[in-house]
């Protein structure tokens, strides 16, 4: 509950005298009438009007009538010092808000003010026009805290005027950021994801079969090794099969090598400060849950992203100068570590994943290498101790060896994008025509692509002749 304050004011003035001194102050710039002028208050006045102060600062108050009584509800933020009959000083002590209400000698209301006491910021203004003379930055007080508005040229200077006024304050949580920026600034990101695999697969492995019989006693013979460093078996046809008087023998023999290459160059635009993502793949269902409804079970189906993606967040610092956080992945579908239960069956992914935050010119390129990835298998599969016997232990034994390397780089170049004409640009079917159907039987031709040359262009310059265009054969 507040608690009401009545000071009773002699109106010789004469005790007051030793804030004759105040008389000049002036209150903050920004927050009413300008500086060193007293507020004028003309007739009755029985509502209450605004005022903001710096701590230590004070306002000039000239009444029409004399004064005779002087209410302020809480004297720790703001006081009223009367200096003659009908002037008075409203003088800011602490932050924090107060009424103050000046009343004459019958009782009546002369005027009324709502006092905000903030942080003295002229200090701040002046140091903030220093440091950004070409932006509009205006700093107010917000309780204990204050608040930027205005406009600045780029994400930089908002930055500074923010690290500015949490120096003042002594918290950053404090300060309200409410400037906006000029002309914001797009970013192009041009980005190149390369990927090489290497895989190298040998296996070679014998399975004997026999069948001998001496008298009423028969024995039969069954040796069959397994590949199981690949985790498939080997494809059919890779085979020979050969024996001699009740003994047969397959040879299982396979060497492969292959090279599997992966690009993708997408390019983004987003404005300064916003994200953009980019995605070439697509989506494979895994089960996220079961409901049920009584007996009746119902799987949910949850869809998970793979391929290459791209996220990147620009922040144009200034004229050239970008800082750029890049979250780049490459993802492919693997059958190692799948999850198969009954009839149901739930791929792996393989990922290579890159997340950094730097600062680039525009034009400059990033190049994230090194993310190479070697892995060799090799398992021996066959029958306990005569596998081990030399020579002859090759027949009762076989070799799976697979070697895989995977090789990821990727390259992003920033650029800030500026606007381009619409006769600048080119779509990649211009000049494109369908083939006719003579050329497209007796040629095999699917496409044609044409072009004349600029009639409009200097005589004086060499022709082309020939195919040109975008698609290459």
């Amino acid at each position: 509950m507040a608690t009401w304050h009545f000071a009773r004011v002699a109106l010789t003035g004469v005790a007051l005298a030793c804030f004759a001194g105040l008389a000049q102050a002036s209150e903050p710039v920004g927050t009413g009438p300008s500086s060193g002028a007293p507020i004028q208050v003309v007739g009755s006045d029985s509502g209450s009007r605004f005022v903001q102060l710096g701590i230590g600062k004070s306002v000039v108050i000239d009444l029409p009538r004399d004064i005779k009584d002087v209410l302020v509800a809480e004297p720790k933020f703001a006081n009223a010092v009367v200096r003659s009959t009908r002037r008075a000083y409203l003088i800011g002590v602490a932050v924090g808000q107060t009424n103050i209400y000046f009343f004459d000698a019958e009782g009546k209301q002369i005027a009324g003010f709502d006092v905000a006491v903030t942080r003295d910021l002229n200090g701040v203004r002046a140091m903030l026009q220093k440091l950004l003379p070409n932006s509009d930055v205006r700093i107010d007080g917000v309780g204990d805290g204050v608040m930027l508005s205005g406009s600045v040229a780029n994400a930089s200077e908002s930055q500074r005027a923010h690290d500015v006024a949490s120096r003042l304050v002594g918290s950053a949580d404090k300060v309200v950021n409410n400037l906006t920026i000029r002309g914001r600034d797009q970013v192009m990101l041009k980005v190149t994801v390369a990927e090489v695999q290497r895989d190298i697969i040998k296996q070679l492995g014998i399975d004997l079969n026999a069948s001998l019989s001496y008298g009423t006693a028969v024995l039969n013979f069954n040796n069959a090794n397994p590949f199981t460093a690949l985790g498939t078996p080997l494809v059919e046809g890779n085979a020979a099969t050969f024996g001699f008087k009740g003994v047969s023998a397959t040879l299982r023999a396979m060497e492969r090598a292959g090279v599997i290459r992966t690009l993708a160059e997408p390019n983004l635009t987003a404005i300064s400060g916003e994200s953009a993502s980019f995605l070439a793949g697509g989506e494979f269902p895994v089960v996220g849950g079961i409901s049920c409804q009584g007996t009746v079970c119902t799987p949910s189906v949850v869809f998970k992203k793979f391929g290459v993606s791209l996220n990147f967040t620009p922040l144009v610092l200034s004229e050239g100068r970008i800082s750029l956080r890049v979250m780049t992945e490459v993802s492919e579908l693997s059958n190692e570590g799948a999850l198969t239960q009954g009839n149901l069956s739930i791929p792996s992914l393989k990922t290579r994943r890159a997340d950094t935050t730097v600062e680039i010119p525009s034009g400059g390129a990033l190049a994230m290498a090194g993310m190479i990835q070697e892995q060799t298998k090799q398992q021996i599969s066959g029958m306990p101790g005569l596998m081990q016997v030399p020579v002859l232990g090759t027949l009762f034994k076989s070799r799976d060896y697979v070697n895989r390397q995977t090789e990821l780089m990727v390259m992003v170049t920033p650029y800030i994008a500026r606007v381009v004409s619409q006769k600048d640009l080119s779509r990649p079917d211009d000049g494109f025509a369908d083939s006719s159907d003579p050329s497209a039987i007796l040629l095999s031709r699917l496409h044609k692509i044409y072009g004349t040359p600029n009639p409009k262009g200097p005589t004086t310059a060499p022709v082309y002749h020939g195919k040109y265009g975008f698609i290459l054969d």
